[in-house]
């Protein structure tokens, strides 16, 4: 099973997982945001509902999606496209999108301040 993880990261902490990718040791998949903030604007309501449409289900139209979250095509267009542009969702050759993940895990932390 794919599993990524969304989390927050700053670049100093993305840094030292690439170096230690480089030295071989294993990481996983991650999807890093720099705040909650910008998290949670990339990932609103709707927009999690596509992905919980789209984890494990493979390539298919953007139309498709729309149809199994039950919004009109043209929402589901702009919405997919925040998708792609943050790097979540990726297109396939054929022009399809997909969540090459089986599950994904959410983490970070609030702490005071």
């Amino acid at each position: 099973m794919r599993t990524v993880t969304l989390g927050i990261s700053s670049r100093e902490r993305i840094n030292k997982r690439f170096l230690e990718a480089l030295r071989g040791k294993q990481q996983g998949e991650f999807i890093s945001f720099d705040s909650p903030a910008l998290l949670f604007k990339v990932l609103s309501g709707n927009r999690w509902d596509l992905l919980k449409v789209l984890t494990g289900a493979g390539p298919m139209s953007i139309r498709e999606a729309a149809r199994r979250v039950g919004r009109d095509v043209k929402g589901v267009h702009g919405d997919i496209h925040v998708l792609l542009n943050a790097g979540i969702l990726q297109k396939t050759e054929k022009g399809q999108i997909e969540f090459p993940f089986d599950a994904v895990h959410v983490n970070f932390m609030l702490q005071a301040a």
